[in-house]
């Protein structure tokens, strides 16, 4: 890519983060993160049940 091509995309990326189309994303990049969050702390707590509870099944075995 060439100064040319770089001066453009870098125009481009400015562009979109003035726009109100780059404000949106922006705002849905952070429920995106604040949605990941959320369920890998539910998920970290669900896997110690279920973790708990197959470890008991297993404990039950023959």
């Amino acid at each position: 890519m060439g100064k040319r091509g770089l001066k453009r995309t870098i125009r481009k990326l400015y562009r979109a983060l003035r726009s109100r189309k780059g404000q949106s994303l922006v705002e849905y990049s952070l429920i995106l993160a604040l949605i990941a969050i959320v369920a890998i702390t539910v998920l970290r707590g669900l896997g110690k049940h279920v973790n708990n509870t197959l470890s008991s099944i297993n404990a039950n075995l023959p």
